[in-house]
């Protein structure tokens, strides 16, 4: 039954295109005669021929087609393979149906879909209408209140310059009533005067007489004083040397009493020594003890009379725990690497009960040294001592005990001490320079006191010229570290964390009158980092203070982007101008010692051209 319906299927209009053409195309060779020479046809023949070929028709096909039908006709499937048809034919229209109606409901899905999408769109402009509905109001309410405020303001302007005109008009007119009072005192103390001289000139005569009675009797008076006084004396010193030559009399007539005098004198003298020795000994060690040095500046280490004399500040110091060495500290990456190297080392001695370490930290000033001091001691857990070499010098012969005192004080600690000494150049300079023998013999004693290795107290000097120290103190210090000025990173650091320490803090806080204006910080502190170059630590923590007091003495007390940076260019051509004043104080100073030299060698070779001269 297949084979037939598949090929009867063209027949009905299933498979309307034949598998191959060449059945009804002829061969060559049926075509008119005439070969490749010419002969028989020319070349127009040879055209007709191959147009003809196309229209050949080929009756093989009919007689399979009509073998077919017979086949089919007289099968015993002819009519099951008609209703198959027409079955297929059903379900393809079936199909066709189908797909039509969804493609219907795909455009009805789509217009759905396009209502869904109009209604979005619709309702967002909605939303967007009611925001711009919403802003528009804001903004008139925000215009209605500044313009309500202005009026406020200009009303509260007028206010004042009303009082103020009525103050003034009082003023005048206050001005005007004592400036008639005064005129009326005036005329009324001349009137006065006038009659008081026109009575004086009438009574002068009077007046004359009662002064001559006066005088004579104060004459008198004085005189009877004066010789009752002479004779009371006179019987004074007659009554005490009777009493006196009698008492020694007595006195000499008995050698009992002159025995026990003598001893009470010598007694008496000998316990006022003594006592006299043992309270030096005694307030020496009190000293040495509890009380703090003349020469400390400031120091963390716990004393009796410190704690009498400021309590607050003293429990400060017992609450205060250890903290990072580097902590409110920006250095150099290599430098913090050998600061934080020298803190743990010191923490590590000091919890071994090794000798302790002295170091030299030289550079530029306001790099850090004496925040670095303070923040060793706090890190290992020791007290920290700070004094200048400038106040040695001044105290003159006395330098040198204060100078014992010191080391005895730092001796007596427990925790052990950093003694810093600021400016050290001040009066450890090179003992061959011209300098007071006062001085040279404070170098002398410090250099006795820090001769050997100790466990007691850690000594920290900082300069800012280590050139000019004698080789004595340099050959103490262990280990020398150079803070230089802040590099651009370092900067950026610096004003980042001052920004955050005096703007930022204050203004978030609350407490004080200090709003920040909103723009970039961070690109601000960019540009102050950029253009504060060669400033140290200390200018820019100068510089970080200017800026929050500006904005206090500004009105509105509100810290914008152009107070920052006019401040700091400013600070930066203040910085120049410091050091032009240096570079000319240097070169004046070289220009005199140039001179001075050029002195000397010409006074030289004068004295050495003198004996040529004379022989």
């Amino acid at each position: 039954m297949r084979p037939i319906i598949s090929n009867m299927s063209w027949l009905f209009g299933m498979n309307q295109r034949p598998e191959d053409f060449s059945q009804f195309v002829p061969p060559a060779s049926a075509v008119g005669g005439g070969g490749p020479d010419g002969s028989g046809d020319s070349g127009d023949g040879k055209g007709k021929s191959s147009a003809m070929e196309a229209y050949r028709f080929d009756s093989a096909a009919l007689e399979r087609a009509a073998k077919a039908a017979k086949d089919l006709e007289s099968s015993k499937y002819a009519k099951e393979a008609l209703e198959l048809t027409k079955i297929q034919e059903e379900t393809k229209q079936k199909e066709l149906l189908e797909a039509a109606k969804e493609i219907e409901l795909r455009i009805e899905a789509a217009k759905a879909e396009g209502k869904r999408i109009e209604q979005e769109e619709r309702r967002k402009t909605l939303q967007e209408q009611s925001k711009l509905d919403q802003q528009k109001s804001q903004y008139q309410d925000q215009l209605a209140r500044k313009r309500y405020e202005d009026q406020l303001v200009q009303q509260q302007r007028m206010h004042e310059e009303n009082l103020k005109r009525q103050e003034d008009s009082v003023a005048k007119q206050e001005a005007m009533r004592k400036e008639q009072r005064h005129k009326y005192d005036m005329k009324r103390l001349e009137a006065k005067m006038i009659a008081k001289s026109k009575i004086e000139r009438e009574n002068q005569d009077l007046t004359l007489e009662q002064i001559r009675v006066r005088a004579a009797e104060d004459r008198e008076t004085t005189l009877k004083s004066l010789v009752e006084k002479r004779e009371t004396v006179l019987s004074s010193i007659k009554t005490a040397g009777a009493a006196i030559g009698t008492g020694l009399d007595t006195f000499l007539s008995d050698p009992a009493k002159i025995q026990a005098a003598v001893g009470g004198l010598v007694a008496l003298t000998a316990g006022y020594y003594a006592a006299k020795g043992s309270l030096g000994i005694m307030f020496r060690f009190v000293e040495a003890r509890l009380a703090k040095p003349s020469l400390i500046r400031e120091t963390s280490r716990f004393s009796l009379f410190e704690a009498v004399r400021h309590p607050l500040q003293t429990i400060k110091k017992i609450q205060k725990r250890p903290e990072d060495v580097l902590e409110g500290v920006v250095l150099s990456p290599s430098v913090e690497g050998r600061v934080r190297d020298i803190a743990i080392a010191t923490k590590n001695t000091k919890f071994n009960r090794g000798m302790y370490r002295n170091i030299l930290l030289h550079g530029p000033p306001g790099t850090g040294k004496t925040l670095f001091a303070k923040k060793l001691a706090m890190h290992s857990g020791m007290d920290y001592a700070i004094m200048t070499g400038g106040d040695i010098a001044l105290l003159g012969r006395e330098s040198v005990g204060a100078i014992h005192k010191v080391f005895d004080w730092a001796a007596t600690s427990r925790k052990g001490l950093v003694l810093f000494i600021d400016e050290a150049e001040g009066f450890l300079r090179k003992r061959h320079e011209n300098i007071s023998e006062e001085l040279r013999m404070s170098i002398s004693a410090f250099l006795y006191r820090t001769g050997t290795q100790t466990d007691k107290f850690m000594l920290v000097l900082a300069s800012n010229t280590p050139e000019v120290l004698d080789f004595a103190v340099v050959d103490r210090v262990h280990e020398p570290v150079e803070f230089p000025l802040p590099t651009m990173t370092e900067r950026e650091r610096l004003v980042r964390l001052y920004f955050e320490k005096y703007i930022l803090l204050p203004a978030s806080e609350g407490k004080r009158r200090l709003k920040v204006a909103d723009f970039d910080y961070s690109q601000a502190c960019s540009y102050v980092a950029k253009i504060t170059e060669g400033m140290s630590g200390r200018e820019i923590t100068n510089l970080a203070l200017d800026w929050q007091m500006t904005t206090y003495a500004s009105l509105e007390g509100i810290f914008t982007e152009d107070i920052m940076r006019r401040r700091a260019e400013a600070t930066v051509q203040h910085k120049k101008y410091k050091v032009s004043w240096r570079s000319s104080h240097e070169d004046k100073k070289a220009l005199f010692s140039a001179a001075v030299v050029a002195a000397s060698e010409a006074a030289a070779a004068a004295a050495s051209a003198k004996p040529d001269t004379i022989s």
